[in-house]
């Protein structure tokens, strides 16, 4: 857990209300802001209802609000098939200086044995067994399941209700969509695409889109 008391969410869309809704069970922080690049005052009525109470600027505020005491930020922009803008983002953080903790929901399962980087969300009822290794600002969603000794790369994305059985390695800026399942010893390659509802039994090479059971690589 942080030390600091206000966190920032950035990016305004469907993955801060998974992430939000975990920090308000989490009850960590007495003030969390939510920042969004098209966010302003004048558009303020066309943001989500869910954040607009937590509306605190666009990404042109963040050097001031790190000034005002918002020293913990969080990723949430998605990164389905792109985490350019991600990327974009937590490297600014660390420019400003941004400490980016990991949000782990009250319901996640987090192995003593397994090793985090930074900025990574582990949703509800999500499972990191033992001696796994997650890279920064991964996203685990909802029920995945990365078994023992798996290795997911910097700025995976993990949809809901995946399962990588042991030592499957996911390099970074890779997607698996929601329902997949990865046979043991799989290596998927780095900034890929498996299709939701896919079974990988076999390796799959960087840079391509993949799916269906068996999992197929389609184009690159």
């Amino acid at each position: 857990m942080s030390n600091y008391k206000n966190i920032l969410l950035l990016g305004a869309g469907g993955h801060c209300l998974s992430v939000l809704d975990s920090l308000m069970e989490l009850a960590w922080y007495d003030k969390i802001g939510v920042v969004d690049k098209n966010y302003s005052s004048e558009n303020a009525g066309n943001c989500n209802p869910c954040l607009e109470k937590f509306m605190v600027g666009d990404d042109s505020d963040l050097p001031r609000l790190f000034s005002e005491g918002y020293t913990n930020a969080f990723i949430t922009v998605g990164s389905i098939g792109n985490t350019s803008s991600r990327r974009k983002l937590y490297l600014l953080l660390k420019q400003i200086g941004y400490q980016m903790p990991n949000i782990i929901d009250c319901n996640g399962v987090v192995s003593k044995n397994a090793s985090l980087g930074e900025g990574i969300y582990v949703g509800k009822n999500a499972v990191i067994n033992a001696f796994s290794e997650v890279g920064n600002c991964a996203i685990l969603n909802t029920s995945s399941t990365i078994e023992h000794e798996c290795k997911i790369g910097d700025f995976v994305h993990i949809a809901p209700g995946c399962t990588l059985c042991g030592n499957v390695q996911v390099e970074e800026d890779t997607h698996i969509g929601a329902g997949s399942v990865i046979k043991q010893g799989i290596h998927i390659g780095k900034n890929t695409m498996i299709g939701m509802g896919s079974v990988v039994l076999g390796d799959i090479k960087s840079g391509v889109t993949a799916f269906g059971s068996p999992c197929k690589e389609v184009k690159s």
